[in-house]
């Protein structure tokens, strides 16, 4: 899940609605150069993120054989938890930055908290289908 969080962070987000279209920033309550500081932070605490869960998963496939379409699910559901969390808490509850500016937002918010819910659906249906991997008994050393 945290590697879906990373790569919705640093991939979807930042790369997409922030660089690509220029739609926010991270922080938009500020200057511009308070925002763009803002996405450099967003930045490397995603890429940290993702790092971070790489990491977790080389030590995962040391003590158990990793199931590939379960981490691929909780990958999804992470992604899915990540933009619900950015949805609801970033845009609505603290409001420090929306989809877009200057359009009725309804459109984006329904197809933003959609997808995510889509998104938690799909991982959460995969993370029930495919079971845990069994822990070895000894690390493996390659």
């Amino acid at each position: 899940m945290l590697f879906g969080c990373g790569v919705a962070a640093c991939m979807i987000d930042l790369f997409v609605f922030h660089l690509g279209l220029h739609w926010h920033h991270f922080y938009d309550r500020s200057t511009p150069g308070v925002a763009l500081t803002a996405d450099g932070f967003f930045h490397a605490f995603g890429w940290f993120i993702t790092v971070w869960a790489l990491f977790l998963l080389a030590d995962l496939r040391r003590w158990a054989t990793v199931r590939w379409p379960r981490w691929c699910a909780a990958v999804i559901t992470g992604t899915g938890l990540f933009q619900l969390f950015d949805g609801v808490v970033d845009h609505k509850l603290l409001r420090i930055h929306q989809i877009r500016y200057g359009v009725d937002l309804l459109p984006y918010d329904v197809t933003w908290i959609t997808a995510s819910l889509v998104l938690l659906g799909l991982g959460a249906l995969g993370l029930r289908r495919y079971p845990h991997a069994q822990p070895r008994s000894q690390p493996r050393r390659d």
